[in-house]
């Protein structure tokens, strides 16, 4: 798309484009975001005064590194009033489609991998973009899933020193999950004395507050003494968030703009009668509220139901003789959890240049994810209802039953207690020999996931029982003896976990092997091995299918994998004169099962003068296929509702019949190839003054051979190529759970599988300005801005199909936002220090496809508003050891535009990159003994 099209841009975007356009003294069209110019260190040798800078494995002066890279320092994060890894990485604009908490509220592991929390660059995948610890990886979450990636939760927040991220791919530099960036989160290295921590926070309408604490204390002077030994430990809480603390949940009026959503089951229950027990019913004249019955679902309490969660909705779900639940009354937005993280970390100099070093980190973050109370359909007899017992319903047989769909309030919220445990050791040496620098490491890292049912989730078989007895009142309080029977068919027990453990070794070494006109020539070269082990089972109970809306699995999360690989590379960096310097490097990587793929990278640095650099790359990138891409069990799920053509044509196209959730069978591919990217990138670094660096870079990047599954929305709009896809009840396939009928059209299930398939294309302009060091009368001042505008985002659901955009446009599983920007305006003045900071999202169009099943339409088009968050800090250099600082989070308390999606488990906005957590206040303290 050109350039100077004209693009729907907020007040908000439109002015930090101004701003920056104003400074570079271009139009406002031009301007795009980018990152810093010189990235810092990822490990320091202080004889040499050289750096190892993320995206490279040759060592150099700071001053010279020119790459892409956007650099968060501890003050940085300290400023935004964040205390989690997670939290860091939603500071990035470059990232979208981040998965997070609020994706992982649902129940019954409504979807795979619940609790994994991951950064996701340009919005391509999590499975695309790494994390690495101190520059080396870490194992990746456990649990199986489509995604792969480090589980943020287990990077020690604490220690963080500052984060580098790579916008830009660097397969050539660290292999596989490279393609849309790095993220390397660099801890504190030498420390000496002790620094305790402490941080409180609190929403101004209640739920959600938190508190934090840590000690780090290290002693040693390497240089002096010859060894440091530092350690940090963290302790987190955040409290739970219940929708109930929320004005804006009534404010979305989920009933009345997605009551596609809603649902049958609530309490006091309805009541779903046969054809013919309607039939005699309104032949006796029965009535609710005043009027005969007309639906086969009734509810004696209607109209009066149970608000807010139980609602009477003529036109919702439930329809004019019954109630309507509004789950999204009856869950929580945000979860409680408990955090802790530990680094340790011990390096000593041998002499001869050489030092060994050992680096402990340890973390476990249990978290409790609740979701809705359980919903059955269950046979109540018809005698123990007087009202029905009284019209002669059941012709006075005293076994004669109804059936009622009902919501067990009594029970609880269903509640997952999930565990993500983190343990990685690495031990390794750096220093010099014949003239090399060295670095080799042996890395021992794992993860292990639990998933525990504690409470909400209930025997089947005992909760049918217990209606049908009697015990269990549908329509009002079960008493004593009723709760007594609840509590004692509840589960408390781990239903699944998992474990994935990742061994490595590798070594690298750079030298400076010739003068060039500009100044040494240097090499760098190293290999590495790696093993990876994942497996994951489910509980005996759960694979009974006897847990009440934690249904089983079947063998899908059952797996036993592992695989082994290795690697080579070498890169090159020649300064040619002065102003130029050239890069490249190359990596060959052999995964077994798999074989092997080499990816080159070339780079330009040119500075034809102080002020001014020029930048640029090409590269070719791969990511591997997971091992549960390759090997995973036949997985049972279920379709959003969607309509099938063929039974739609047999039934009038009314989709209140035909558009259904039709059952899924996922498939794995142990034939599957590596996806494979090419990028480019170029841009431009200048610093008019001192104190002032503008920088803006285009990025352009495609990947081929996506390994995916296609969307049920794309086989069932295109049943003229994927019709072989949908097995029906009419086709004698000789399928299990599909038994024939010749007469019944419909679908028993659609196949997904696991296919290289299409192509991904996303371009755009990364965007900085920085003004540091703006002295007034007043103080001293500061300003940042970072942006990211995508220019393009689409992808193909299969080769030769057209490209389907999700740029501004929420389409299947997420959006890519057009603008994203941060801007923070700084104040100093003395020991006093003010911070105000802005996080925006552009608008986009919403998903738009959700079918209303009691109307048979397609919900009303919405377009999502733009989302803008400021906050406030202050902080108070009290002495050279006390620092202590407030803040406010969402000055404005500004609430999550509404949202149509029907993706995610929580309605009404969009939890992937929204806050429901509104105004929050914050205070935190540092002490530091020397």
């Amino acid at each position: 798309m050109p350039l100077n099209s004209r693009l729907p841009l907020s007040a908000t975007a439109q002015a930090s484009l101004a701003l920056l356009a104003s400074l570079i003294g271009l139009p406002a069209w031009s301007q795009t975001s980018t990152t810093p110019a010189a990235a810092p260190a990822a490990t320091t040798d202080a004889k040499l005064g050289r750096v190892e800078i993320t995206g490279s494995s040759i060592k150099r002066l700071e001053s010279e590194g020119a790459l892409p890279v956007q650099v968060i320092t501890r003050e940085d994060i300290a400023k935004a009033g964040v205390t989690t890894a997670a939290e860091i990485m939603a500071t990035i604009t470059a990232g979208a489609n981040n998965l997070t908490d609020g994706v992982s509220i649902g129940t019954g592991g409504f979807k795979d991998q619940m609790g994994f929390n991951s950064a996701n660059l340009r919005g391509i995948g999590a499975s695309s973009t790494l994390v690495l610890l101190n520059g080396r990886r870490m194992a990746n979450f456990a649990s199986p899933g489509d995604d792969s990636g480090v589980d943020l939760n287990n990077i020690p927040a604490a220690a963080i020193q500052r984060v580098e991220v790579l916008l830009d791919g660097a397969s050539a530099i660290y292999g596989t999950d490279a393609i849309g960036g790095v993220v390397n989160f660099i801890t504190r290295k030498d420390y000496q004395g002790v620094q305790l921590d402490a941080y409180a926070s609190r929403t101004q309408e209640g739920g959600a507050g938190r508190r934090s604490g840590s000690i780090a204390g290290g002693f040693g002077d390497l240089a002096r003494d010859g060894f440091n030994v530092f350690g940090v430990l963290d302790v987190q809480k955040t409290d739970r968030l219940s929708t109930a603390q929320r004005q804006f949940i009534s404010d979305l009026k989920i009933p009345e703009l997605l009551p596609h959503l809603l649902s049958s089951a609530g309490f006091p229950a309805n009541i779903r009668l046969t054809s013919s027990q309607r039939n005699y019913l309104q032949d006796q004249n029965f009535k609710i509220n005043g009027k005969s019955i007309v639906n086969r679902t009734i509810n004696l309490s209607a109209p009066n139901c149970q608000p807010p969660h139980t609602l009477y909705l003529p036109d919702g779900i439930g329809g004019e003789d019954a109630c309507t639940y509004d789950f999204m009354r009856d869950l929580e937005l945000y979860p409680k959890s408990d955090k802790k993280s530990f680094l340790g970390r011990a390096v000593a100099d041998i002499g001869g240049g050489h030092q060994v070093f050992a680096e402990v980190s340890l973390s476990s973050a249990k978290t409790w994810y609740v979701g809705t109370s359980n919903r059955v359909d269950a046979d109540v007899l018809i005698s123990g209802i007087p009202v029905l017992a009284a019209t002669g319903l059941g012709g006075g047989d005293p076994d004669a039953t109804v059936v009622v769909r009902t919501r067990m309030l009594e029970a609880g919220n269903r509640t997952s207690e999930l565990t993500s445990t983190g343990n990685r050791v690495v031990l390794g040496a750096t220093g010099t020999m014949g003239g090399w620098d060295y670095d080799t490491a042996f890395n021992l890292s794992s993860n292990r996931v639990s998933d525990r049912d504690v409470r909400g989730y209930v025997l089947y078989d005992k909760v049918l029982e217990g209606f049908l007895s009697g015990k269990l009142n549908p329509f009002a309080s079960s008493g004593a003896a009723g709760k007594a029977y609840l509590d004692s068919i509840q589960v408390n027990d781990e239903v699944r976990r998992a474990r994935g453990t990742m061994t490595s070794l590798d070594f690298k070494a750079s030298k400076a092997i010739a003068k060039l006109d500009g100044g040494d020539l240097s090499m760098a070269w190293g290999a590495e091995t790696r093993r990876e082990q994942t497996k994951s089972h489910a509980s005996d109970l759960l694979l009974s299918d006897n847990i009440t809306g934690d249904w089983t699995p079947g063998d899908a999360q059952n797996t036993d994998y592992k695989r082994s690989m290795w690697a080579a590379y070498g890169e090159l960096v020649a300064p040619v004169t002065k102003e130029l310097e050239l890069q490249a490097a190359v990596r060959h990587d052999h995964y077994q099962n798999i074989g092997g793929t080499t990816n080159p990278k070339l780079g330009l640095r040119y500075q034809p003068m102080k002020s001014l650099l020029v930048r640029g790359s090409v590269s070719t990138g791969f990511r591997a296929p997971s091992l549960n891409d390759l090997y995973r069990s036949v997985r049972v799920g279920s379709s959003a509702i969607l309509p099938d053509p063929i039974y739609c044509a047999e039934n009038d196209w009314d989709l209140g019949i035909c558009a259904l959730d039709w059952t899924t069978r996922t498939y794995s591919n142990p034939k599957l190839k590596p996806e494979r990217s090419r990028q480019f990138s170029t841009g431009i670094v200048f610093e008019p003054t001192k104190g002032t660096t503008l920088s803006a870079d285009y990025f352009y990047l495609t990947k081929r051979d996506l390994i995916s599954t296609l969307g049920e929305d794309v086989i069932l709009n295109n049943l003229s190529k994927y019709e072989p896809l949908t097995h029906r009840y009419s086709e004698d396939e000789q399928l299990a759970g599909c038994d024939y009928d010749p007469d019944d059209n419909s679908i028993c299930f659609i196949e997904l599988q696991k296919e290289n398939r299409g192509r991904l294309k996303t371009s755009g302009l990364d965007l900085m300005a920085d003004i540091r060091g703006i002295k007034t009368g007043v103080g001293t001042f500061g300003v940042r801005l970072t942006g990211t505008l995508t220019l393009m985002s689409k992808e193909q659901t299969g080769y030769g199909d057209p490209y389907i955009s999700n740029l501004g446009k929420f389409v299947t599983r997420g959006v890519v936002q057009r603008w994203r920007h941060r801007l923070t305006l700084d104040w100093e003045r003395g020991p006093f220090s003010l911070a105000l900071s802005n996080h925006y999202m552009s608008g986009y169009e919403d998903q738009n496809s959700a079918i209303d099943t009691n109307t048979g339409t397609v919900v009303g088009a919405n377009r999502v508003k733009a989302y803008s968050l400021w906050d406030l800090s202050g902080a108070w250099q009290a002495s050279d050891s006390l620092t202590l600082r407030a803040g406010v989070k969402n000055l404005g308390d500004t609430s999550p535009p509404f949202s149509n999606q029907a993706y995610f488990f929580i309605s009404g906005y969009d939890p992937s990159y929204t806050d429901p957590r509104g105004r929050a206040f914050y205070v935190s303290a540092q002490y530091r003994f020397r």
